[in-house]
């Protein structure tokens, strides 16, 4: 395949906010390049901002979309996925791109081709173990990179990577993914794996320019978007566990001296026979928001909270009996540390398959 023949097989994608030179100045890059085709999104930029946008006239690989309010970078990447769908049915795929120079033109390149050559989502990933990246964007992608191996099995080596090369065939679901902003790129790559889509990673240069003091990134507000599934769910589990706990306490505190060979499993059970329905409904309303039957989604819930259940039972039992734990307030510890094992192969389970809403045909 010639260079020329995969760059004028897909279609650049730049979302910009509030920009300034460095965006003309790499869409002029990308157009030296040999790229033919540039969808840039001017995301409600104030008026002064406009005059950094670059001029079709004068760019003439590039097609201009306009928000008239600022709207967040997901809503900006749906509205130029769809722009792509309706306009570009020969192409092969998108790619997207952060305006601010942090991409170079060689990287999108590189990016562009691995996926036209295996016609797969291609996610261009940094190094973050070098010496001029910022402290806090170091751990914070070590963290999110660790959370969501353990809770949601993706693998991942830079999870908020602006530049991912995806082909035409995902577009179609990954416009239907929650989240206007920040948010939007990891739910793309959750609804990838939920899909069952793998994807390649390209190694690709490491840019911050001043610390990114650029990026309109909220460290706060932004980070609890781009958590917000996970937070949602650990409200659910702790409400839930709250109320398991309590009947757990209580029916071994006050039922213990009127049955005083009562099983473990008897409280458990009736605990977590409560605790469950509230957490069936917390987490099918407010946390996956699923739209499938009642009746569908509580037989997947309980065909996997009965063995949960049983296992939490059965290891709490077994590590009563060999530490010689009797006190119900130790017993309590032993189960909690026991549930939190368990709380990661939930919420995979629960999120991938109780949950999940049925893939189209």
């Amino acid at each position: 395949m010639t260079e020329k023949s995969f760059k004028q097989r897909v279609t650049l994608v730049i979302p910009s906010y509030q920009p300034d030179e460095k965006l003309c100045r790499i869409v002029g890059e990308l157009e030296a390049e040999g790229f033919d085709d540039i969808i840039v999104i001017n995301d409600g930029s104030s008026p002064e901002k406009r005059a950094f946008f670059p001029d079709p006239k004068e760019h003439p690989a590039v097609t201009l979309l306009e928000h008239e309010v600022n709207r967040g970078k997901g809503a900006a990447l749906k509205t130029a996925f769809e722009y792509f769908r309706a306009n570009r049915p020969d192409r092969a795929g998108v790619v997207t791109a952060d305006g601010d120079a942090q991409h170079r033109a060689s990287d999108i390149a590189a990016c562009s081709r691995l996926m036209v050559e295996r016609d797969a989502p291609v996610l261009g990933v940094r190094d973050f173990d070098l010496e001029h990246v910022p402290a806090k964007s170091r751990m914070g992608n070590k963290i999110t990179s660790t959370v969501f191996l353990l809770l949601c099995g993706l693998k991942i080596s830079d999870t908020q990577t602006g530049l991912r090369a995806i082909p035409e065939r995902y577009l179609g679901e990954l416009c239907e993914v929650d989240g206007d902003r920040y948010e939007y790129e990891t739910n793309m790559l959750l609804e990838m794996k939920r899909l069952g889509v793998s994807w390649l990673e390209q190694k690709i240069e490491t840019v911050y320019i001043d610390e990114n003091q650029t990026s309109h990134f909220r460290p706060v507000i932004d980070s609890i978007r781009i958590y917000s599934l996970i937070l949602k769910f650990v409200c659910s589990s702790g409400i839930s566990t709250v109320v398991d706990l309590l009947l757990f306490y209580l029916l071994k505190r006050f039922l213990s001296p009127v049955l005083p060979v009562l099983p473990v499993l008897i409280p458990t059970a009736i605990a977590r026979a409560v605790s469950s329905v509230t957490n069936f409904t917390l987490n099918r309303k407010a946390v996956f928001k699923s739209g499938e039957s009642v009746a569908r989604t509580c037989l997947k819930y309980y065909a996997l909270a009965i063995p949960v259940m049983l296992i939490s039972a059965g290891s709490v039992r077994l590590l009563s009996d060999t530490f010689g734990v009797e006190a119900p307030a130790l017993a309590t510890l032993l189960k909690m540390a026991v549930d939190t094992v368990l709380y990661f192969i939930n919420f995979r389970i629960q999120r991938e398959w109780v949950f999940a809403p049925r893939r189209k045909k």
